[in-house]
């Protein structure tokens, strides 16, 4: 690693924490500057705006995410790499919920730039369906799963369901008197058994 990668990593790492503790919103590049001890003129020779710090956070995240969490080489069957996968929508919560509230305002912040290049960003997501892909097809030979129609859509509309409810349950403050009694672990994992029934090759 050259030392111009070290800063950078240096530079997304506090930048990453400082947008987790408080929001992408709240943080300007003079608040990452001071943080990480350097220039507000040095932190742009390295990143040209704040979406581009942005966009290096989110995809470290990911990474992280993925590399820890999404291991379904542990399951033996194909039904049991997809218990993992889906679970791992859970785990993820249990461990550090700030993850979705940052996936939520990466979301809102990026609809709101222009000409954003989020290709990279794209690809790491395709990552997930291709893992998901895997374990189905897997399934479907052992015979652990059911065959789905429209397996794409199927994926879609079960991951984007998890993550939708995670971004909304990790919201810090709480709007309605039901969002402060709910038991935000105990609601993701019902909708993880419900997805989980549909494909078990009973």
């Amino acid at each position: 690693m050259t030392v111009r990668d070290a800063k950078i990593n240096y530079i997304v790492e506090v930048a990453t924490n400082l947008f987790l503790e408080r929001s992408i919103n709240d943080v300007s590049i003079k608040d990452i500057a001071v943080k990480a001890g350097i220039g507000e003129a040095t932190l742009y020779r390295y990143f040209s705006k704040k979406e581009t710090i942005v966009l290096q956070c989110v995809l470290k995240l990911q990474e992280s995410v993925n590399s820890r969490y999404f291991k379904l080489s542990n399951g033996r069957t194909g039904f049991e790499k997809l218990e993992i996968f889906y679970n791992s929508y859970l785990k993820v919560f249990e461990d550090t919920p700030d993850y979705f509230n940052f996936i939520k305002e990466f979301d809102a912040y990026m609809c709101n730039q222009s000409g954003a290049n989020l290709d990279l960003y794209e690809k790491e997501i395709d990552e997930y369906k291709m893992t998901f892909m895997g374990a189905y097809l897997f399934g479907v030979l052992d015979k652990t799963v059911k065959e789905i129609d429209d397996i794409e859509t199927f994926y879609f509309s079960t991951t984007h369901a998890l993550l939708e409810l995670c971004k909304k349950l990790s919201t810090k403050k709480a709007l309605l008197t039901q969002d402060k009694t709910s038991k935000k672990a105990a609601e993701i994992n019902y909708l993880v058994e419900i997805i989980l029934n549909s494909l078990k090759n009973l």
